[in-house]
């Protein structure tokens, strides 16, 4: 009995020990997570000779000189920059939603021939590397008329948003039971109504976790933003940001302020909405 005991503490001693361990290695790589973002946060608040003078220590004399440079300064158009990346990322977003739900819902119901090869071609979609197309839909946009205008972007973001959002739907969908529809048909529910009035509702989490996932790849995007997009006027977010690299030397405090700046519309919706990207991961996983 007293071996067993002693056995029975020193298996405690260990566990505790392992949990403080793991603890501190957890905690260590949370830091390493936020101090960029804190250290961009207090690197705003210097000049420029004092960030080159310090690189990594806090500000002496903190100033809001940056901000205040950035968003009075028209040569900028930060401001422009934003408004196309929001009038791009919605329109894009709510197109992804829209039309991720209604295909996913077919291939996850209805019963038609070259359903699953339907279903493997849009899943092909995630496999192809973006940058690999570049020059062919540059070419292709450039012939047809449709680069550098307002619209532009809708096309590949939403072509290359719609494979993950099927994907997800149809893979929710099939974990709701057919029976809900049987009876809604039964009551006489028309398609559509049960489409819309049934389903839409309950598919609501895993559309709120695609629409964010979307937003986030939309809104940082360079790769076909600075391809097909010319005119300065119709520049988004991350083509904005490099006018803030010089080709000898960088304003780097001005440089992460507008970062901050143009981060913070998607942190705060990433703070609003993150129990319902959580709700929607975990149902998605369960359901799929």
């Amino acid at each position: 009995m007293a071996n067993n005991s002693q056995d029975i503490k020193t298996h405690k001693v260990k566990d505790v020990i392992l949990g403080i361990f793991l603890n501190l290695v957890l905690i260590l790589f949370s830091i390493t997570c936020i101090f960029p973002l804190v250290w961009m946060i207090y690197s705003s608040l210097k000049e420029k000779r004092a960030f080159n003078a310090d690189i990594i220590g806090l500000p002496k004399n903190p100033t809001l000189v940056n901000y205040i440079r950035i968003l009075t300064n028209s040569d900028y158009h930060l401001g422009e920059s934003m408004m196309n990346s929001v009038r791009t990322t919605v329109l894009s977003v709510f197109l992804i939603v829209l039309c991720g739900f209604i295909v996913g819902y077919i291939l996850a119901r209805v019963k038609f021939k070259g359903n699953r090869a339907l279903y493997g071609m849009f899943l092909m979609g995630m496999l192809i590397p973006i940058h690999s197309l570049l020059v062919p839909i540059y070419v292709v946009f450039n012939k047809v008329g449709i680069s550098n205008k307002w619209f532009t972007l809708l096309f590949p973001y939403v072509a290359f948003g719609l494979p993950l959002a099927i994907f997800l739907v149809e893979g929710f969908v099939k974990g709701i039971p057919v029976a809900l529809e049987e009876a809604a048909a039964i009551d006489g529910s028309s398609f559509s109504r049960t489409l819309w009035s049934i389903i839409l509702p309950i598919c609501r989490p895993i559309l709120v976790t695609i629409g964010i996932i979307s937003t986030f790849g939309n809104w940082n995007e360079f790769s076909f933003a600075l391809v097909l997009i010319k005119d300065q006027a119709l520049q988004t977010v991350p083509l904005a940001l490099t006018q803030f690299k010089g080709q000898f030397a960088s304003d780097y405090p001005k440089q992460m302020a507008a970062m901050l700046i143009t981060m913070s519309p998607i942190v705060i919706l990433y703070f609003v909405f993150s129990k319902e990207i959580i709700k929607g991961m975990v149902a998605g996983a369960v359901k799929g």
